[in-house]
């Protein structure tokens, strides 16, 4: 008989697996280079990963109209995966040139910093492509793994150390939540891929049975952590302070925008759109972590802390759209994940550049008068604050007015309500940060701030992209919803 030829992969999903074989590549050639000696203070890691996130975002934008069906279906490549894919991408790029210089002078300048930021990156594109319940769990903990690594890099300091610890232990948790949901909607349905889970669905009367309810509890509980969502967000604050400034930044963004896109795709191609019986759950905890993150925030002295009650009160925002539901609720909540990633890397970004040497500057206090001594540093904080307070014309306000255009047509009026009034209860911290760089005179020696071409560049992208979605939105609302469009 003659021998069957393997199947082989056709031209257009080498495209399509692009930005994973390129981000593989260049996390292996990385940890390869370190054999090869280099001069002290080499930005060879830094040059290396951002031609690395290049070429993944390049790979993909080539085969962005093509949809693709790769290893029986595991891996997709549609417009949905393009979307996030290009995002974690320019996540990532941004964070390194944050990183350049904020890793040599805190003393943490190791290629293994840039060989898990990469890690971290390819797992948030595994989460976002994943049509498979298992490779969603393989991405969600390659991302994870490399961010507790992340956090803890600074060795030295007792603060970090603590940090993983308490994110490792609390992430290792939420994923044996994670893990029992998936085995028992897998037991429930006899399968883990997310379209043969929608066509048994829809042949079968199964959403009451109590093991698919159960196990899609536990796994909105698995993604309600990674998004910090309350009541699952306790370790936002310490994480967030006690890790590098320049991870803080990665992770507050990426993290949360991959927590997201898997939710989203579990929701929208296994249950047909978030189910209605999802709708109370998801509004409660809407109101209780956009209020518990605002009413918090509040309280908060500390820039970094601040920024990580802002970034529970956001995911709030998101969960709105999420209830809402349709393609409106998941553009909106692709639109307001876009707008949000840029803006908080830009307020952290300025964080990173506060401080000379091993200094750091995280006190709302340390801002005291730097708006008149270093105008672009005030115009950019002041820009950033008030785009996550939702004021115009930024990025922020556009993206809440998407968000609660949605839920108002959905007839979540008092979510709505709700929504509009803590956008008001965090206006006054994120003006207060705005007092402090115009209004109020430094209380003992001026903060400092350590200028270096990339951050500079960082900045000034993050600073146009904010005012430019502020006022010309439509382009990328118009691609959210094509993005969308594949899953419904």
């Amino acid at each position: 008989m003659t021998p069957v030829p393997a199947p082989q992969l056709i031209a257009l999903d080498w495209w399509a697996l692009g930005a994973v074989i390129a981000l593989s590549a260049g996390a292996m050639l990385l940890l390869l280079l370190e054999f090869v000696p280099a001069k002290p203070g080499s930005s060879r890691a830094a040059v290396l990963s951002l031609l690395t996130l290049a070429i993944s975002a390049a790979a993909v934008f080539v085969a962005r109209d093509a949809r693709r069906s790769i290893f029986d279906g595991m891996f997709v490549h549609d417009g949905f995966t393009v979307f996030f894919t290009l995002l974690f991408c320019a996540i990532g790029a941004v964070s390194v040139l944050l990183s350049w210089d904020y890793v040599r002078r805190t003393g943490i300048h190791h290629a293994e910093y840039y060989v898990l930021l990469l890690c971290a990156t390819l797992g948030m594109i595994v989460m976002a492509a994943s049509n498979d319940l298992i490779t969603i769990f393989v991405g969600l903990e390659l991302m994870s793994l490399g961010l507790y690594v992340l956090v803890g890099f600074r060795r030295a300091h007792l603060e970090s150390n603590e940090a993983a610890l308490k994110y490792f232990l609390l992430g290792a948790f939420a994923s044996g939540f994670l893990l029992y949901g998936i085995a028992l909607l897998y037991g429930a349905t006899g399968t883990t891929s997310l379209t043969r889970m929608a066509a048994f669905l829809s042949e079968s009367p199964l959403r009451g049975n109590p093991m698919f309810v159960a196990g899609g509890l536990l796994l909105l509980t698995g993604f309600a952590f990674k998004v910090a969502a309350v009541p699952f967000h306790m370790w936002t604050p310490d994480a967030y302070d006690g890790a590098p400034t320049s991870v803080t930044a990665f992770m507050s963004a990426g993290a949360k925008a991959a927590g997201f896109a898997a939710l989203l795709r579990v929701g929208l191609t296994a249950l047909g759109g978030m189910p209605a019986e999802w709708g109370p759950i998801l509004s409660a905890i809407a109101i209780l972590t956009m209020t518990v993150g605002n009413v918090t925030a509040l309280l908060q002295t500390n820039l970094k802390r601040m920024l990580a009650y802002s970034s529970i009160a956001h995911a709030g925002y998101i969960l709105v759209a999420l209830v809402a539901g349709g393609r409106d609720g998941a553009s909106a909540a692709l639109f307001y994940l876009a707008v949000y990633s840029f803006m908080n890397l830009g307020a952290f970004g300025i964080v990173t550049m506060l401080g000379r040497g091993r200094e750091e500057r995280v006190l709302v206090s340390d801002l005291a008068g730097l708006g008149f001594r270093q105008p672009l540093v005030g115009l950019a904080m002041t820009v950033f604050m008030i785009s996550l307070g939702g004021i115009p014309p930024t990025a922020g306000f556009m993206g809440k007015v998407y968000v609660f255009k949605v839920a108002l047509g959905a007839g979540l009026v008092p979510l709505v309500i709700i929504g509009v009034l803590n956008s008001v209860v965090s206006v006054f911290y994120y003006l207060r940060v705005t007092v402090a760089l115009y209004m109020q005179e430094p209380q003992g020696e001026p903060t400092e701030v350590s200028w270096a071409a990339p951050a500079v560049v960082a900045l000034l992208v993050t600073l146009a992209l904010t005012l430019w979605w502020g006022i010309q939105a439509h382009d990328l609302l118009l691609e959210a919803q094509r993005s969308v469009m594949g899953l419904l």
